[in-house]
């Protein structure tokens, strides 16, 4: 997804931010099972956030939110030492090379991973299919109005679907890319939640016409089922967060969804929020999915 508008009191803090730390989370009750964690991925991965933006680890650009899913895994598996990489508008690209922002850059997100690296989360792919920037593009005039399947599927052929698909080996690459680095690391590819409905549309709640609202949730499972793929192709323990996210899109009402609509406001916090994506409700499921993947309870 392109980076978000910025409150200006972030912007004037972009100043002072230190990058890339590292953070120690173990507390008094010892370390847990794992000495270093890195979290990788992007904005759904960061939580993007307006209202809790952190520059602890990442630059303001990336709205990687201070309560996100990694800083949850970190904290209750007191990591002695911990790295969230996590940046909105993260591509497989961004690994390995730098990530440019239109006032700042996050380094290589590889950069954080070490040999002695015996955790990783991953999470990213979607920003390679341009999917966080083209499903913001169909909000409507009406639920009879479909402009983005209108314009991606022609004769039969959606193209969306095809740049989707085309992500499989640069995912591949990326885990080879993890591996490299840190050979010993547990790696755990997550899966996107369900944002959004799959067989319905709630206009105006989410302005998307109703063939435009399936068409999105139609990619959504796409890029999951690219992702189970190259999880099972490369060896590495897939995350399912689609599954358990079911009744909790942009659709239902404030306090049972877990993600925000286009209006970019939210109470989980209360204020503004990145549409579209996890609100801290959203951040807490997928804190507890990964938790209950690696075996912690």
């Amino acid at each position: 997804m392109k980076s978000l508008t910025m409150p200006a009191v972030a912007m004037l803090a972009a100043t002072v931010l230190a990058a890339c730390p590292v953070t120690a989370y173990a507390d008094d009750t010892g370390p847990g099972p794992y000495r270093e964690y890195v979290a990788l991925g992007d904005s759904y991965s960061a939580d993007a956030s307006l209202s809790q933006a952190t520059a602890e680890f990442v630059p303001w650009g990336c709205y990687q939110s201070m309560h996100n899913y990694p800083k949850q895994i970190a904290a209750a598996l007191h990591v002695p030492t911990f790295r969230d990489a996590t940046c909105t508008g993260a591509k497989t690209t961004s690994m390995a090379g730098p990530q440019e922002m239109w006032f700042d850059t996050n380094t290589p997100e590889f950069d954080r991973l070490s040999p002695n690296t015996d955790l990783v989360t991953l999470q990213v792919g979607a920003n390679d299919a341009d999917m966080f920037i083209t499903i913001p593009t169909c909000v409507s005039t009406g639920p009879a109005v479909s402009p983005c399947h209108d314009r991606y599927v022609v004769n039969g052929d959606d193209a969306m679907q095809d740049k989707i698909r085309a992500v499989e080996p640069e995912l591949v690459a990326t885990i080879a890319g993890i591996r490299a680095r840190s050979p010993h690391a547990r790696i755990l590819m997550l899966d996107y939640p369900q944002a959004g409905p799959v067989d319905h549309g709630c206009y105006p709640t989410m302005p998307f016409g109703t063939t435009d609202a399936i068409w999105s949730g139609t990619l959504m499972l796409t890029m999951n089922a690219v992702i189970r793929q190259v999880a099972a192709e490369t060896g590495v323990e897939y995350v399912d967060t689609y599954t358990g996210s079911a009744g909790h899109d942009v659709c239902q009402p404030d306090g049972v969804r877990w993600f925000e609509g286009v209006v970019p406001w939210s109470d989980y916090p209360v204020g503004l929020a990145a549409p579209l994506h996890p609100n801290q409700l959203g951040a807490d499921y997928q804190a507890r999915t990964v938790l209950a993947a690696i075996g912690q309870p």
